[in-house]
């Protein structure tokens, strides 16, 4: 199975945390759904071009937070999530781009009220 992890070599982020970060959200979105086999430590390193080294700490990591588990000789497998947290994940993201999108309308001096007036357009458009 390939798994959709894409890694910026651009980014000052880490590449183990773009891993993670990137791993977290597709099981707490679902598109990696409960029981999903995970590729072996080799396998994703191959894909990612990194150290297995750095996925076995993901997977580590992402066990240790209940995200993932490991069956001896069976493989890596996506855990259960709690709708909660996935509530928590999808406002959290959601925030998170908002937050961005007011910091960008900032750096262009646009206003508080020409950035919601554009909210609401697009939200129309969308609804259309």
């Amino acid at each position: 199975m390939r798994v959709p992890i894409r890694i910026s070599t651009e980014s000052a982020e880490p590449m183990y945390h773009q891993i993670k970060q990137q791993l977290r959200a597709l099981i707490i979105s679902n598109e990696l759904p409960e029981g999903t086999l995970l590729p072996s430590i080799r396998e994703l390193a191959g894909d990612l071009a990194c150290s297995a080294i750095t996925i076995r700490r993901v997977y580590q990591d992402l066990e240790n937070e209940g995200m993932i588990r490991t069956k001896q000789g069976a493989g890596t497998f996506v855990a259960g999530v709690a709708p909660e947290e996935r509530e928590q994940h999808r406002m959290t993201k959601l925030r998170d781009t908002f937050r961005q999108a007011v910091e960008e309308g900032h750096r262009l001096n646009c206003s508080d009220d020409e950035m919601r007036e554009m909210l609401e357009r697009l939200l129309m458009e969308e609804r259309q």
